[in-house]
């Protein structure tokens, strides 16, 4: 089955919904304009050959609902630890870059896994080389939960496979 006419319009409605949520003037004039330009870049996107299932997959807004609930809290947890090492002398900084493996088995896990990353205050990816992120931290601690796997493990689930270390899951 061919999904580029889904995927065409379903980047036209995503893409006119936050023209209408940005711009919060719906007069007939502005709701052509939004038109016009919705349509505008989904020609140039179909001329640029970016519509297809990998630059704007379907099955990834399903399967990432249950992670962004996750991934906010997580990064207003950091939020509050970013701000109480900031406001208090005492709490440790130590700033490092390390080194930490992807599981996702398509570019765009391993990147909604670096962005994750970077989303989460105190935590920046400097570089994605294949499957390994370098990633630069505000504190040991920042390091030690990275390298647990947490994140990574909830990424790959919510690619649609399961992370190495996840168990099997029980047969019927």
């Amino acid at each position: 089955m061919n999904s580029k006419p889904l995927n065409f319009a379903l980047m036209g409605l995503a893409l006119l919904a936050i023209w209408l949520l940005l711009s919060g003037l719906y007069k007939p004039v502005l709701l052509t304009f939004a038109v016009l330009s919705v349509l505008l870049t989904l020609w140039l996107s179909a001329r640029m050959g970016v519509i297809d299932a990998e630059h704007h997959p379907v099955w990834a807004v399903a399967r990432y609902l249950p992670y962004w609930p996750w991934l906010s809290v997580e990064i207003v947890k950091s939020s509050l630890d970013v701000a109480r090492r900031v406001l208090s002398p005492a709490m440790p900084i130590s700033p490092t870059v390390f080194e930490v493996d992807a599981s996702q088995h398509t570019t765009m896990g391993r990147v909604v896994y670096a962005n994750s990353i970077t989303l989460t205050p105190g935590t920046v990816t400097l570089a994605l080389d294949g499957s390994r992120l370098t990633v630069h931290a505000l504190s040991s601690d920042t390091i030690d939960y990275l390298l647990s796997g947490e994140m990574d493990r909830r990424v790959t689930r919510a690619e649609g496979q399961r992370a190495g270390n996840e168990p099997e899951p029980p047969s019927r």
